[in-house]
């Protein structure tokens, strides 16, 4: 009898180590054929806003591909290298747009893009992805709701350090009601693209004759 239950259990364990086994399998498949797809159709996404945040007389050169690497910073939120895009006029730095990371969304992480113009002053920000309440959160994008717009024109010289929060924890964006974690998480990362700027615009902001000057240099 117990040899009987004994052969009965190992079966039962094998048969679930199988399917546990084909199922993994088949998750790390997925993620394989999808991955790509999935990245692909997100940067074509975020061509898009772009265009919708960067004015077409801010810039006369093609940004798409005057670009710059970003290391990973806590002040981006990125974990991996990302993409600064680089508008200019007659060469010179006119506008650059980051891509920013907000970590403490309500579904998680929140991928927005910022434009900054030169003299520190946001030209917009939208939403790239996503994984909020649908409804509660769905006022950030700017398909639904022009929330979004309430940073145009903001920087650190018009804004005091305490602004930078939604009103109810004191500061001058507004939220929707039972929803503050979503705009309290953008506002929070708006704000630290704006220090990240800041702290870093020598380096993004080069003249193209200053590299051309410097590549010559390394020749």
């Amino acid at each position: 009898m117990r040899r009987t239950m004994a052969k009965a259990s190992f079966h039962t364990a094998m048969n679930l180590l199988f399917f546990t086994a084909i199922g993994t399998a088949l998750l790390a498949l997925t993620y394989n054929l999808t991955h790509d797809t999935i990245v692909q159709s997100e940067e074509k996404e975020k061509l898009k806003l772009i265009s919708q945040i960067v004015p077409a007389d801010a810039h006369d050169n093609d940004l798409m591909k005057d670009t710059v690497p970003l290391a990973p910073d806590e002040l981006l939120g990125n974990e991996e290298t990302t993409m600064a895009y680089l508008g200019r006029m007659q060469g010179d730095p006119s506008i650059v747009v980051l891509g920013v990371i907000a970590p403490d969304g309500y579904g998680g992480k929140i991928r927005l893009i910022v434009s900054i113009r030169s003299n520190g002053q946001i030209g917009g920000v939208r939403v790239v992805s996503h994984n909020e309440t649908p409804g509660l959160g769905d006022y950030i994008e700017i398909a639904r709701s022009d929330w979004i717009t309430a940073f145009n024109g903001t920087s650190l010289d018009n804004r005091r350090e305490g602004d930078w929060k939604v009103r109810k924890d004191g500061g001058k964006f507004d939220h929707m009601a039972g929803a503050t974690v979503t705009p309290r998480a953008i506002v929070k990362a708006v704000h630290k693209a704006l220090q990240y700027y800041a702290q870093h615009r020598d380096e993004l902001l080069v003249p193209v004759a200053r590299l051309e000057a410097s590549a010559k240099e390394k020749k």
